[in-house]
């Protein structure tokens, strides 16, 4: 059966997941949609690929999702939208009978009484709870096949199914030197889900205690990130890594760490104290607005940073434990984006270029059979070998082994 796409989202990682499938073979047909039509338009064109089409779509509305896998004959759908969509899309497509990947999972809400200790809806809870029936109906949902969480997922199986006799900790650190020349604050990845992310409980598992939670930017540690990144200080995030990796992995201790420097932690405190992260529409002059919107729309378009952006961001995995010989091993897994190279290949910024990479692989080794399954999987339920090989061979991007 030839593979037809409709990606949902032509923002950052829409418009990279084109410009980057646009060079391989895989599939029949690409759709890229948004509630913006032009903006639809304009990834389409800019493709120069008869493969590519574009509609406007409301991602909000599950009907007119499934209607449309429907009319276009979809096989997979490919959610590159803010993770509050995520639901009717992954509706949409169940009610359609196609395959789903997104690359971050429905949202969390924190505790009412311990927001700080105890986990309430995790991330990802909504789509696991709906695992059994996609497995009935042998339809696959891969989650969180971005850069992260995803490609740090495939790292966690690489680890163990060939490097680790026995896994202490699983730990994400992701770390960055990008400038936005321009500008006082400018985030190089979407705001909505930046503030989602960094101001949400972090989540954290231990093999004894499960998932439990602790206050945002706790943990501070300084790591040392490689290609000349150097060394960041990293807090805990809220992450669908430590929600993924402990279904399939078999470890002591998952832990996600962001570097995002004290500037950024501090405007986003700011944020949170002015009450400017809240999704709860407010009125305004007869006008209802969600404040975390306002926010949003007052930044620039992290789309249309790449020419303003020098550096590289890194994402990786520092697995501690036994080796393979049984004797202590530490090892950072990790693949770096220079935001110079994603510029000159692609004309897209090295953040959104580095999330989109991820699924376009995913989607190349579901249509060659590589990778097969039913029911809602995260990447760590396939062989990292055939995605590590295609990734290194077929997309041309090194991934490394450091031993600490």
């Amino acid at each position: 059966m030839s593979m037809r796409v409709l990606a949902v989202g032509s923002g950052g990682v829409g418009t990279s997941a084109a410009l980057i499938a646009r060079r391989r073979e895989f599939f029949e047909s690409w759709i890229c949609a948004d509630y913006d039509g032009a903006r639809a338009d304009a990834v389409a064109e800019r493709t120069g690929d008869r493969r590519f089409t574009s509609v406007r779509l409301d991602a909000s509305d599950r009907q007119a999702v499934a209607d449309l896998c429907r009319t276009q004959g979809i096989t997979h759908v490919l959610n590159v939208v803010d993770p509050r969509f995520n639901m009717p899309i992954f509706d949409g497509a169940f009610e359609a009978g196609c395959d789903y990947l997104d690359t971050a999972m429905s949202l969390s809400r924190p505790h009412p009484e311990r927001p700080h200790s105890d986990t309430f809806v995790k991330l990802g809870d909504e789509q696991f709870d709906k695992s059994p029936a996609w497995e009935e109906r042998g339809l696959l949902a891969l989650c969180g096949i971005g850069v992260e969480p995803g490609l740090a997922d495939v790292f966690a199986r690489y680890a163990a199914d060939h490097l680790f006799s026995e896994i202490d900790e699983l730990g994400v650190r992701d770390g960055a030197n990008l400038v936005v020349s321009g500008y006082d604050f400018a985030p190089s990845f979407s705001i909505w889900t930046t503030i989602e992310e960094c101001l949400n409980p972090p989540v954290i598992w231990e093999k004894d205690r499960g998932w439990f939670t602790t206050p945002p930017f706790s943990g501070a540690e300084v790591f040392d990130f490689p290609d000349g990144i150097g060394p960041v200080e990293c807090v805990n995030v809220e992450h669908e890594e430590v929600l993924l990796m402990p279904r399939w992995i078999d470890c002591k201790r998952v832990t996600f760490k962001y570097g995002l420097g004290d500037e950024f932690i501090e405007i986003l405190k700011t944020l949170h104290r002015l009450g400017l992260d809240r999704t709860d529409p407010v009125d305004i002059k007869g006008l209802r607005v969600s404040p975390r919107d306002v926010v949003a729309a007052c930044l620039p378009d992290p789309a249309t940073l790449g020419d303003r952006m020098s550096g590289k961001t890194c994402a990786g995995l520092w697995v501690t434990g036994r080796g393979k010989d049984g004797s202590p091993r530490e090892v950072y897994l990790y693949h770096v984006a220079d935001n110079e190279w994603t510029m000159r290949e692609y004309g897209t910024q090295a953040v959104v270029w580095q999330t989109a990479m991820n699924p376009v692989i995913a989607l190349e080794l579901l249509a060659s059979g590589a990778w097969a399954g039913a029911g809602v999987l995260g990447p760590e339920a396939f062989d990292a070998v055939p995605y590590l090989d295609l990734m290194s061979e077929g997309y041309g991007q090194r991934w490394h082994v450091r031993d600490q």
